[in-house]
């Protein structure tokens, strides 16, 4: 009985949590709050429970503690989709082995206990190798565009129906090596499924395989009979689905489309950049476009993160609202590298909430706009979205800035976004190019404006 109210109590936590984290206010007490309830699960499962191997247990349990919070301590702003993905991968795995370990140690098997373990271990495969892929592909230790293998698509459908055979061989046949070979095939269906995605879309595809290990981890709590690892597997699918959803609506594209978008892909031959021409200017020349505006738009992206220079953008956004200009930021949802990411970054830096402004509050509204500060953005300031049908980005909602009266892109070099696409905003007219790195171009640009 107390087992199961402090399991309710955990449950509530999670959802609380949830619901904190939905909210930039409230977002770090909802993290204390889920952390809380894990601690409750925990400690609960192991005071109530019947605990095998307990010192074992004890000792993983340090072993994460040790390991986990200088990791997670240490990790960049703009490594933290990588390390979503690993803690995805992990959390995947953990319940591929513990449905692996209950399937061989229960010796007379229902046909529900059957059903969630070859789920479990399906899934749970998928989300970890394909975490794994996400994971380097973020990092990029390998290429970040979409990788077609000679009929992958044909390898894909044969994994995937390969996988489904074996679950109805285990169920039938309950034969151990089956389900070891259910594990391999689960494992290489990940790796081919996220294989094709590429560019932008990866962020996606973590969040889509969130989803798959929350349902991993609410089948294996059927594999152990274990309540609360059903509600707060359920909670992760259900967030991770949400999250997904909203990601493919912000990149204007259907899901079928980011995920196997790839195979239909027709190349388009790149102009050459020797033939076009670009405008640069130099800091004072942005500095007295900036403070002589009346309305200003900054547009972050992922090169602002890269370059932490989110207190500089700070400082030098004061410095113009105490010379009277208006200054308001545009942040996308898919900006940087997860839903969030800007947001959290400016938040580091004091920014107040209420300047964080979305689409549908700037876009409106941008041909009034005497200056669009462009720093570290790159495919969410992209015309070809909004007019070029071949982009590979078309139907993205972006921000209209090239309609704004004149543009300031700020760049380290010519190379194109995430999603390897070349963005013609470089070569309006309207547009000023500041090379450099983002954080000592703004902090020059702040002393510059002080100057005038």
């Amino acid at each position: 009985m107390i087992a199961q109210l402090m399991y309710l109590v955990a449950a509530l936590c999670f959802i609380l949590a949830l619901k904190g984290l939905s909210s930039p206010k409230y977002a770090r007490y909802g993290n204390f709050i889920g952390a809380f309830g894990m601690l409750v699960a925990v400690v609960t499962a192991y005071v109530h429970g019947v605990v095998h191997n307990g010192l074992w247990i004890l000792l993983a349990v340090a072993l994460g503690v040790v390991v986990g919070i200088p990791a997670a301590r240490s990790v960049k702003m703009t490594a933290i989709p990588q390390m979503v993905a690993l803690f995805n991968g992990v959390g995947g795995a953990a319940a591929a082995l513990v449905a692996l370990a209950e399937f061989f140690a229960v010796r007379d098997p229902g046909f529900l206990f059957l059903l969630a373990t070859v789920l479990t271990v399906l899934i749970g495969s998928v989300s970890f190798s394909g975490s794994v892929v996400t994971f380097l592909k973020l990092q990029e230790l390998m290429t970040t565009r979409p990788v077609l293998l000679p009929a992958g698509q044909q390898l894909a459908i044969a994994a995937g129906v390969s996988s489904v055979a074996l679950c109805a061989l285990v169920m039938t046949t309950e034969i151990g090596l089956l389900l070891w070979l259910l594990t391999i095939a689960g494992l290489v269906l990940g790796v081919l499924f996220v294989l094709p995605v590429g560019g932008a879309d990866v962020p996606i595809a973590i969040s889509l395989l969130n989803a798959f290990t929350g349902l991993a981890v609410a089948a294996s709590g059927y594999v152990l009979a274990n309540t609360l690892l059903i509600v707060a597997g359920t909670l992760v699918g259900a967030s991770g689905t949400i999250l997904t959803r909203l990601m493919a609506q912000a990149m204007g594209r259907s899901l079928a489309n980011i995920l196997f978008g790839a195979f239909k892909a027709t190349t388009v031959a790149a102009q050459g950049e020797e033939q076009r021409t670009v405008k640069s200017g130099t800091v004072e020349d942005v500095a007295i476009l900036l403070g002589y505006a009346n309305n200003v738009v900054v547009v972050p992206g992922y090169g602002l993160a890269v370059a932490q220079a989110q207190h500089a953008a700070r400082e030098l956004v004061s410095q113009l609202e105490q010379r009277g200009v208006s200054v308001s930021y545009g942040i996308h949802p898919v900006a940087g590298r997860m839903p969030g990411h800007m947001n959290v970054l400016l938040a580091e830096a004091d920014v107040p909430y209420e300047q964080l402004k979305e689409l549908d509050d700037i876009n409106p509204g941008i041909t009034s706009v005497d200056v669009a500060l462009v720093v570290g953005a790159n495919d969410v300031v992209n015309p070809g979205a909004r007019d070029e049908p071949s982009s590979p980005i078309y139907g993205m909602p972006i921000f209209d800035v090239d309609r704004a009266k004149s543009v300031v892109f700020m760049k380290r070099s010519m190379r194109p976004g995430f999603a390897g696409v070349d963005n013609e905003l470089l070569y309006n007219p309207k547009t000023t190019l500041l090379f450099g790195d983002a954080k000592d171009s703004l902090t020059k640009l702040l002393a510059a404006v002080k100057q005038l």
